[in-house]
């Protein structure tokens, strides 16, 4: 690359391999993301839910019970698992092979920042595809009041360190 000195270290940022992840091992993904109106209008136009209680602020103020806009879930689903990409899975990933237990035990508004982190709790290798290996993961998003405002299983398939 020009202007690098040569014997300067260079560190790409990427996902974790295969081997790399660890049973039990939390990992904390920072930055937060503040889910703003426009990611709210955006979303959920974009994605044709016209559910007034995300696009309507005068039904959603006389709503029962939260009398306020609610952040689209599935913007919230979508964010909580792509706050773990540069640190997990990064150019490491080969595929999403599943969700389950998809949870939203809190509300998200518009203005919430929404902290992520992730709990690995299986892997093992594929039988079908060899260097790769198949990771499950449990995704928990945050508010900045620390709710639980969702949560997630992924099971994903993940490269092996390249030989």
């Amino acid at each position: 690359m020009t202007g690098q000195n040569p014997t300067s270290k260079v560190v790409q940022q990427r996902g974790l391999w295969f081997d790399e992840f660890e049973l039990g091992t939390v990992y904390e993904h920072r930055p937060g993301r503040t889910l703003t109106e426009s990611d709210n209008v955006s979303f959920t136009t974009m994605t044709m839910n016209m559910q007034a209680l995300h696009l309507d602020a005068a039904y959603s103020a006389n709503a029962e019970p939260f009398h306020q806009r609610l952040v689209n879930s599935m913007l919230t689903l979508s964010t909580l698992i792509g706050l773990s990409v540069a640190q997990l899975t990064q150019g490491t990933l080969v595929a999403n092979l599943g969700f389950t237990d998809i949870t939203f035990p809190a509300p998200v508004f518009i203005g919430d920042t929404l902290y992520a982190e992730t709990l690995v709790t299986g892997r093992r290798e594929s039988q079908s595809r060899p260097g790769e290996g198949i990771v499950t993961l449990v995704h928990t998003g945050r508010n900045q009041h620390h709710d639980v405002v969702a949560t997630a299983t992924r099971q994903t398939l993940v490269r092996m360190r390249p030989q």
